[in-house]
């Protein structure tokens, strides 16, 4: 064990600039670094210049910069200079102790940054400092928000022994960490409520209302796709009926009773599980290859579940007014990051990203988003989706792996769980599991939301006005109530145009001279009308068309 850990520790310090300041000079005097990304790494060089790669920024800066050798220099300089890192900081602050913090703020009462070392110290290891008798100075925030998501302002709360202002979003249990680049912030900047406007003047309230039924089943179908359960009619169903009842109704789902009934609700009463609600057992995401199982993600411990997602709440609660698309990110991926159930967080994770949306009044009711559908239909968001659970879970799991085991014997948990699963690495991975960056997952979520409106539900809504105007095509060539004309559209789909035996028994009137044809006729028509000029994406969601539809 002591050799894997060396060996991950050398190829970690190898991504470190050569001559390195900030953060990067702590990670390397200490030898420690996060396990998530440092976002802004700097260095001395020639010259001042940025160099931007993969979202991650290496800033060089001339000698005059260089700070003094000493760690309340590099770390002010990180404070001032860099995107502060909640996971480095806890890590950092483990391994130095309070002496230096101490130092500096005594040193310096009333400077901006020692007090927010200060603070911030005290915020991460629950440890308390000697507040200096001259302390002063104008109250600061605690972090940047031009570079960080941080609490909405009227959030803020004062903390007079430090004279700082707490703007961290969340609690020092649980709170993910957003840094503001280019493409979170354009992400973030997503009006939903806008395209959702968009496509209902372009189609009408009456027709999206009429949808929402479809829109609802679809998303529960696609978000069991996900996971690999396309063709479980009866759990599907559930959890249509799950979605339409309890999206943006009720309490916040986050804590354990209502947690617990709506995981209740969605699983149904023939489970295993003994006991709804928070787990009480551990839990890892993997899969069985040939008997063995393979580990890809580890969950946080049973009993750090109700404080982190007490803190996801506080998330929420603090960051009120700021982006829906933010807000539902973090609170979806969060959630699945967590896996604070012993079964079903999948379907909640997915189920999160509409009932915050609702309740933040990005999307009216009953309307559900089916998100899910566009992950499920296009590859490469498929693809996207599991890249997206990477970034946390892939390096996560280069510092875990060593501390998996399984026992020769399973235990039976209280919540009904029987496992041999043992993890005993969970002070080397909780900073990660509390501190998650979940940038990206914002990115994600923006781009598969905008898609889910400007074309999926854009063209499922052009389908069912056309099949609107094919019924009543269809009607004014024979009458018939409505839900027969829907089995006659339907049966030419999927008959290509042909009368079947079976529709021509059941409705011998098509069989006379003519009918059929006329029928194909004005149907044909009907679908022909006002064709989008992406029509191929409406053939991605429904390859089968009406007989007479030009490709």
């Amino acid at each position: 064990m002591r050799i894997l850990q060396q060996q991950h520790q050398e190829y970690s310090m190898s991504v470190l600039p050569n001559d390195p300041i900030g953060a990067a000079w702590l990670a390397q005097e200490y030898q420690l670094l996060p396990i998530g990304r440092l976002p802004v790494q700097s260095q001395i060089g020639g010259r001042r210049a940025s160099h931007i790669s993969d979202g991650d920024r290496l800033e060089t800066y001339p000698e005059t910069m260089r700070p003094s050798r000493e760690p309340a220099a590099h770390l002010q300089f990180h404070l001032r200079h860099e995107v502060p890192h909640l996971e480095f900081l806890s890590r950092l602050f483990a391994k130095t102790g309070p002496a230096f913090v101490q130092a500096w703020v005594d040193a310096e009462p009333t400077g901006q940054y020692a007090r927010r070392a200060a603070f911030l110290y005290e915020w991460l290891t629950e440890n308390t400092l000697q507040v200096p008798e001259r302390i002063g100075g104008n109250y600061v925030h605690a972090i940047d928000n031009t570079k960080l998501v941080a609490a909405s302002s009227d959030c803020a709360v004062k903390v007079p022994r430090w004279r700082i202002n707490d703007n961290l979003p969340g609690t020092r249990y649980f709170c993910p960490t957003i840094v503001k680049t280019e493409a979170t912030i354009q992400a973030m900047a997503l009006d939903v409520p806008q395209l959702f406007q968009n496509l209902t003047d372009e189609f009408g309230e009456d027709l999206l209302q009429r949808a929402a039924v479809w829109m609802t089943l679809r998303e529960s179908k696609a978000s069991f796709a996900i996971e690999g359960e396309a063709d479980r009619a009866s759990r599907i169903e559930r959890f249509a009926d799950v979605i339409a009842r309890r999206t943006g109704r009720g309490d916040s789902p986050l804590s354990d009773t209502p947690l617990a009934q709506l995981q209740g609700e969605i699983l149904g009463e023939r489970t295993t599980l003994t006991h709804f609600g928070l787990r009480q057992s551990p839990v890892f995401v993997g899969e069985t290859v040939r008997y063995q199982d393979v580990v890809h993600y580890v969950a946080p411990p049973a009993d750090d579940v109700a404080a982190m997602l007490e803190g996801l709440r506080v998330f929420l609660e603090r960051t009120q007014g700021q982006s829906p698309v933010m807000r539902s990110a973090v609170a979806a991926f969060s959630f699945v990051y967590i896996h604070p159930l012993a079964d079903g967080n999948g379907r909640v994770h997915r189920f999160l990203i509409n009932d915050t949306l609702r309740r933040d009044g990005a999307v009216p009711e009953p309307v559900i988003l089916p998100v899910s559908a566009v992950i499920t239909d296009d590859s490469g968001e498929r693809r996207s989706y599991d890249l997206v659970l990477d970034e946390v879970s892939k390096p996560l799991m280069q510092a875990a792996r060593e501390h998996i085991a399984f026992a020769s014997r399973h235990t039976t948990y209280p919540d009904g769980v029987v496992s041999n699963f043992e993890f005993n690495g969970n002070e080397q991975v909780r900073p990660v599991w509390r501190y998650l960056d979940l940038g990206p997952h914002v990115v994600y979520l923006s781009n598969i939301v905008k898609r889910t409106l400007t074309e999926q539900m854009r063209e499922q809504s052009h389908y069912l006005r056309n099949h609107g105007r094919a019924r009543q095509a269809l009607k004014e060539v024979v009458e018939m109530p409505d839900p027969q004309a829907d089995r006659v559209l339907r049966s030419i789909e999927q008959n290509n145009g042909e009368l079947s035996n079976a529709l021509a028994k059941q409705i011998p009137i098509l069989s006379e001279p003519g009918v059929w044809a006329e029928i194909i006729e004005v149907v044909s028509l009907a679908f022909q009308e006002d064709l989008p000029a992406d029509s191929h994406i409406l053939d991605r969601y429904h390859p089968s068309r009406p007989a007479g539809r030009e490709s």
